[in-house]
């Protein structure tokens, strides 16, 4: 009779055992998943910093030399796309490897896929969105030294916060709210600055950067409500967030805004005069092309950065690492086009900056409580299993 009694014994301190074994690999993948997690993430956002500063640059780059097509330096902020056709093809066989448990469930639970209507929809009006939001950004650059441009773009952090409150219910916290504050106050500083017209090389008199402010700052809206809607669609439409599904959002929209952009160039008729305006163009054809180009270019991978950023963490995160941009873009203009730096920028910087260390610390806050929430929720498992362990043995 003792015999059975032992066995079972043993089979429970085995069963204990294994529990703990499992654990114990369940930790090391957890570490290393969110290690190779952060390296993508610091990879993304290395690319939105970069050539987020360099596509800029180029546009401003594009207007001194002699370019004055707002739809054309619009186009290019979304018209290299099909680049991204070979890393849909080759990354296609991943679509589904990167689904975690809750959104296998979400899509088990709720077999109705989106209809075609609805992905088109979608893919529409994230298209328009992105083009208009490009145009005012366009002429926002033309009539704004790119310095004053770059900090009054910070603006976007704030309007994201605004937006993700109420379509992704994020909390507005002290922090949070300091910042919105802080972003506010400096993008309205710069409309007082002295007019520094000198700086670049066309016109840029107080009506002209009264529009460019304008024109910047509904842009800079229109970028962040794209964001934050972004991040919508992809937890209530896509049900899934893969790079298949990111390349998708990223491709529709980009050829959606595209046309929009070209209907716009042909309605204006502002194609009419672009093989002068590439004749004309101070550092000559090539140069003319290949500026085009690479702002294309620079624009499509800043794109999926920032949207693979969006998938991976938050569009609030994805805006707090295009603030970065704000001191950096400043810097480059006075390099690159002697910009002045006047102290009215100088004071607009500062707050930026303090606005975007209040946003990052609130980022902070948040991942220390998440921590702490899953090393209670561990600890809590673990006397469970080990109550469990006890009471069988007591049996």
């Amino acid at each position: 009779m003792g015999e059975p009694q032992v066995e079972n014994q043993l089979n429970i301190s085995l069963h204990i055992v294994e529990e703990e074994v499992n654990m114990a690999n369940n930790s090391t993948n957890s570490w290393r998943e969110k290690y190779n997690r952060w390296i993508e993430i610091s990879f993304n956002a290395a690319l939105v910093l970069v050539c987020l500063s360099a596509a800029t640059l180029l546009g401003e780059l594009y207007y001194r030399e002699g370019g004055k097509s707002t739809w054309m330096n619009s186009l290019v902020q979304m018209v290299g796309f099909p680049i991204l056709f070979p890393i849909l093809f080759l990354k296609k066989r991943e679509e589904n490897k990167d689904e975690d448990d809750l959104i296998k469930n979400t899509i088990n639970s709720n077999n109705k896929k989106p209809s075609v209507w609805m992905f088109l929809s979608v893919y529409v009006f994230l298209g328009f969105l992105l083009g208009g939001s490009c145009m005012l950004n366009a002429v926002g650059l033309l009539h704004l030294p790119v310095s004053t441009f770059s900090l009054i773009s910070a603006s976007q952090l704030g309007f994201n916060a605004l937006f993700s409150f109420f379509l992704n219910s994020q909390k507005i916290t002290t922090y949070i709210a300091n910042s919105i504050i802080l972003l506010t106050v400096s993008s309205i500083l710069l409309v007082f600055q002295p007019d520094d017209s000198s700086s670049t090389g066309s016109s840029k008199g107080k009506g002209y950067v009264l529009i460019g402010f304008i024109c910047t700052l509904f842009g800079s809206a229109g970028y962040a409500l794209l964001l934050s809607a972004t991040e919508r669609i992809f937890r209530n439409i896509m049900k899934k967030r893969t790079l298949k599904e990111v390349m998708n959002v990223v491709i529709w929209q980009s050829f959606f805004a595209t046309c929009t952009i070209l209907i716009g160039l042909f309605a204006s008729g502002e194609w009419r005069w672009m093989k002068r305006e590439m004749n004309e163009y101070k550092l000559g054809k090539v140069s003319y092309v290949m500026t085009l180009v690479w702002n294309a270019l620079a624009w499509q991978i800043y794109t999926i950065g920032l949207l693979s950023l969006i998938m991976k963490v938050s569009a609030l995160f994805a805006n707090v690492i295009t603030a970065l941009s704000v001191p950096l873009i400043p810097v480059l203009a006075l390099i690159f086009f002697n910009e002045k730096m006047s102290g009215v920028k100088v004071i607009s910087m500062i707050l930026a900056i303090w606005g975007f260390l209040s946003y990052g610390y609130q980022q902070y806050l948040d991942e220390v409580n998440l921590k702490i929430e899953l090393s209670k929720a561990k600890e809590e498992a673990e006397v469970s299993l080990v109550e469990t362990g006890l009471n069988h043995r007591a049996n």
